[in-house]
Parts: structure tokens; sequence; C-alpha cells
């Protein structure tokens, strides 16, 4: 009789990640920042490879991958939070959405299986960059001032709530913005890494054990496997819309 042994890895070996070059110093590399260069060099060559051919009447391939993508990010983020003069940001929004997109889906990339995103440092960095962007978009569009004035003490509010909704909104727009930006990303990517790596370990232990009870396992981890591919996509778009939610703010207060 088998005996049933599940041996789920520790949780630093799902994300602590040994170096592969230049180990020891302070340019050591391992898979995490692998798949960040990949994620780069992926999104580069797919725009530069589509402005070569930007004089086809019918786009395909690579080509038409960019063109949708570009499509996407305008009308579905771009044009539904900032409006035209949203367009300027277009380069920014679109590169951050397939950069996220492409640092998400190696989570279900047989051999990689392990989502960048699942380390708190990227995520991080760019809501501080989104951070800065918004906060010099909404001086430069409204002067210090106006900028502050308009965060602050939202119009229509009665001014004795004032002592109640400024503190909030201080905390909310400058302080906790970024952080809720980066922690929602990164704890997507960390519950889906988790979930995958479950239904993988559940799955061995039960086809050693019994081939017939590995089935249910191996149909969640299938099921969930789609489901991350979403996730991927989802999380992509939903950090760049909030971005772009952001930047219209500062460029079109409440009245």
């Amino acid at each position: 009789m088998n005996v049933l042994a599940l041996d789920f890895p520790p949780v630093s070996h799902l994300f602590n990640w040994p170096a592969m070059l230049f180990e020891g110093t302070n340019y050591a590399v391992n898979k995490t920042v692998l798949i960040y260069l990949a994620s780069v060099v992926i999104t580069a060559a797919i725009f530069l490879a589509a402005g070569r051919n930007r004089g086809t009447l019918v786009p395909a391939g690579v080509q038409h991958v960019a063109e949708s993508g570009v499509t996407f990010v305008e009308q579905s983020i771009v044009m539904e939070t900032i409006g035209p003069e949203g367009k300027k940001f277009m380069p920014f929004l679109t590169t951050m959405f397939f950069f996220i997109f492409f640092s998400n889906i190696t989570e279900v990339i047989p051999g990689i299986q392990f989502p960048a995103n699942s380390r708190m440092a990227i995520p991080i960095t760019l809501a501080i960059v989104v951070w800065c962007i918004y906060n010099v978009v909404g001086v430069k569009a409204q002067g210090l001032g106006g900028y502050l004035k308009n965060s602050l003490f939202p119009p229509g509010v009665p001014k004795a709530l004032y002592l109640i909704v400024t503190p909030i909104e201080l905390v909310s727009t400058f302080v906790v913005r970024p952080f809720s930006l980066a922690i929602r990303l990164w704890a997507n990517m960390v519950a889906g890494h988790l979930l995958l790596v479950t239904f993988a370990v559940l799955t061995a232990a039960l086809w050693d054990a019994t081939y017939v009870g590995a089935a249910a396992p191996f149909a969640m981890l299938i099921l969930m496997t789609g489901f991350e591919i979403l996730v991927s996509v989802l999380q992509a778009f939903i950090f760049t819309i909030l971005t772009a939610v952001y930047i219209g703010g500062s460029l079109h207060p409440a009245h």
C-alpha cells in the first residue's frame, strides 16, 4: 500500500532563487532578473519589429500583435480614463502593460514556472515611478498650490468635514496609492504561484500513491493554469488602468 507523502517545498525555495551569473557580486543574476530582462527585450522587439512594417496595409504577425495592443490600451484605458489628452502617455502606458504581462505570464511557461512580479522590488519600483509621474503632471497642469488644494480639499465637501477628509486624502493620495498599486500586483502573483505549486505537488504525490486519485488535482492544476493566464493579463490591465486613472485625476481635478 502506497502512503501519501506531501513534500511541499519551503517558501524560500519558491521565491528566492540562487544566482546563476556573477554570484557573490553586486551584479548577481538569478531567474527573476533573467525574466525581467527577457520581458524588456520581448517588449522592445515586438514594437521595433512592428515599426519596421508600419506601412503595411494589412498588419500580420508581430505587427498585428503590436497594433492590437496599442489599440486596446488607447480605447480601453486611455480614452476611458484620461481622454484625448492622454494620448501623449500612450508609449509609457503601453510599454508598462506589455512589460507587466510578460513578467507575469512566465508563471505558466514550462521550465520557468515563476512570475517575476511575485517579488516586490519591481512592482514597488513601477508604483513609485507612477507616483512621481502623476504628481509631476498634477503640479504642471494645476500649479503646486492648485494641485495640493484640489487633492486635499475636494470641492463640494462641507468645510467642517475637511478636518476629517483632508488627512484621509493626504494619506490616500500621497502615501497609500503607490503601496496599494504595488501590493495588488505582487499579492495576486504570489497567490497564483502558491496555488499552482500546491496542486502540482498534490498531483505528484497522489500519482505515486494512486493513479486514479491524481486526476482531480491534475484537473484543478489545468484549470488554475488557465485561470492564471487570465490573471496575468488582468493584473497588467489593472495596474495600467489605475495608472491612467491617477494621471487623469491629476490632469482633470474634480469640480
